[in-house]
């Protein structure tokens, strides 16, 4: 069973990941505008290369073993991070989204990089 401490940072991981997607949204919704959310898509690709090549595990990004599929999921995790912050930018540059769009993403992204940095921690540092 695990004990409250777990499960606390469970909640509080919980919390970050809604909060970064309900910024997402209003990024959305406040400048009725749509096209923000196509950096949501790069959220849900972050982490398929752990879950395909890593086997749900995020140590595989920590080590220096390497090999074809290892190599190969470090490059796309690495893409995906940085496509989600390029579409924001590219977006503002086209003049698709406003500045206070592109802020709020940005600031949905940090809050979703702590997220998965602060459960990379959680996972080292015992497991569920």
């Amino acid at each position: 069973m695990p004990s409250q401490g777990d499960m606390e940072s469970l909640a509080g991981l919980a919390f970050m990941f809604s909060s970064s997607i309900l910024l997402q949204i209003l990024a959305c919704a406040l400048y009725n505008n749509w096209w923000p959310m196509l950096s949501a898509l790069m959220y849900i690709l972050v982490p398929m290369p752990c879950l395909f090549f890593g086997g749900g595990s995020t140590q595989f990004l920590i080590s220096r073993d390497g090999g074809g599929w290892i190599d190969a999921a470090k490059f796309l995790t690495g893409a995906s991070a940085v496509g989600s912050l390029a579409i924001p930018i590219i977006l503002r540059h086209a003049d698709m989204i406003g500045n206070g769009a592109m802020f709020i993403e940005f600031t949905s992204f940090f809050i979703f990089v702590c997220t998965v940095l602060c459960f990379h921690r959680a996972s080292l540092d015992d497991e569920w």
